[in-house]
């Protein structure tokens, strides 16, 4: 039975993590805000080195299947706290991304043990997801990156461009890092014909192109890749190459299953960010003499005591729903719908609670002596990346009502 009380196993790692986020991110902030495409080494090389010393890498949840499995709700727990220090900075985290999500959901088990075992070792290594296009956006199964298969030099030549790449630019740093790029090995199959490839740094043919300039998360880098007549190995392919037309195929599925466990990770992130801003705002109101006054009945208190204490009751159930779709995904439970939702509601939830939080601190709010308008600034990716707002609620709709995409879109 799901519990919503933080295990004792994870308490003591969200308690390192907070150290982090108190000591290392939140003092810096402003400054690689102020900064941006400078890389953050020094928590970098920090987390790097604590969380082998506790065993593993920090963002690849552990598979084992002794015991209680608490993977993916160790990583939301870490990835709230290390959002609440800073939701830039913490993208920045070594250790497996989402191109590691793509890997695991994915993967043979020796690819798994291939590209994932990278993070265990001595320096830190970065790596990325490339799923959208210049010409598609949230509509995954339109790429038109091609992946031909050379059957003399058993390699696969990719051609094709990606855009909006969180974390491409370091994960091309160092040559154990690595990319999975989604692309197409037919087109006239449509989605049956789309299958993922890991494309290792250094690869001749794969190039970033640009770094994007961001309205927040400006520690994180995010950059275009072009791919001109990259070679892949054969055995880098995520997944069976064949193609059977018309059907639902391991390469489409796998895209889904990768958002399911990350999703509720990127609704995690807007949490952490969300109570960052609902702390602040009471530290500054209180410092005002306005003390939130809880158990009056609601016609007794001011109209910024009610606001409040809707943003605490909204932090709250998000939170539970993060909880829920990420105890679904530790234990092996379908969780499309739980991770659609959590993230929906994550999204909608943070980007209120900033706003709200800007325009009850008027003047104050809007100053870069604080740091509520770079929360603002911070929130809206949120509701944009691993599926907008629009597209989960899509998901969202079909599950509940038992449409298939063609028929509700």
């Amino acid at each position: 039975m799901i519990d919503f009380e933080i295990p004792e196993k994870i308490a003591g790692t969200r308690l390192v993590v907070e150290t982090v986020a108190v000591n290392m991110m939140r003092p810096v902030s402003r400054y690689f805000d102020e900064h941006e495409h400078e890389i953050p080494w020094d928590y970098i090389n920090f987390m790097h080195t604590a969380t082998r010393a506790m065993g593993g890498s920090s963002m690849v949840p552990s598979e084992k299947k002794e015991g209680p499995r608490f993977g993916f709700q160790r990583l939301a727990v870490m990835v709230e706290m290390l959002s609440w220090g800073d939701a830039g900075i913490y993208l920045c985290t070594p250790g497996g991304m989402l191109g590691s999500a793509a890997v695991s959901a994915t993967g043979s088990p020796e690819q798994k043990e291939r590209f994932l075992k990278r993070f265990r070792g001595e320096t830190p290594v970065f790596d990325a997801m490339c799923m959208t296009e210049p010409q598609c956006g949230s509509d995954t199964s339109a790429i038109r990156t091609t992946a031909v298969l050379d059957q003399e030099k058993k390699e696969w030549l990719l051609n094709g461009e990606k855009i909006f790449v969180t974390a491409g630019h370091k994960a091309m740093l160092d040559s154990e890092g690595f990319v999975v790029v989604w692309a197409t090995i037919d087109k006239s199959a449509g989605r049956a014909g789309m299958r993922p490839f890991v494309v290792e740094a250094k690869t001749a043919g794969c190039q970033v192109l640009k770094m994007e300039h961001k309205l927040g998360i400006r520690a994180s880098d995010t950059v275009s890749i072009v791919l001109q007549d990259c070679r892949v190995p054969f055995e880098n392919i995520l997944g069976s190459p064949e193609v059977v037309k018309d059907q639902a195929t391991t390469g489409f599925k796998g895209a889904m299953a990768t958002f399911d466990a990350t999703r509720p990770i990127v609704a995690a992130q807007a949490i952490g960010l969300a109570r960052a801003t609902l702390e602040l705002l009471k530290e500054m109101l209180a410092e005002r003499g306005i003390i939130i006054r809880y158990g009056l009945p609601r016609q007794k208190l001011s109209s910024v005591e009610k606001e409040v204490i809707e943003m605490e009751i909204l932090l709250r159930s998000a939170w539970w729903l993060v909880l829920k779709a990420v105890w679904m995904m530790d234990n092996g439970k379908p969780n499309s719908l739980e991770s659609s939702m959590s993230k929906v509601r994550a999204g909608d939830v943070v980007n209120r609670i900033t706003q709200k939080a800007v325009e009850i601190m008027g003047p104050l709010g809007y100053s870069c002596e604080y740091l509520l308008e770079k929360w603002f600034r911070d929130a809206k990716i949120s509701d944009i990346y691993e599926g907008t707002g629009q597209i989960n609620r899509l998901v969202v709709a079909r599950q509940i009502l038992g449409y298939r995409s063609s028929e509700l879109r």
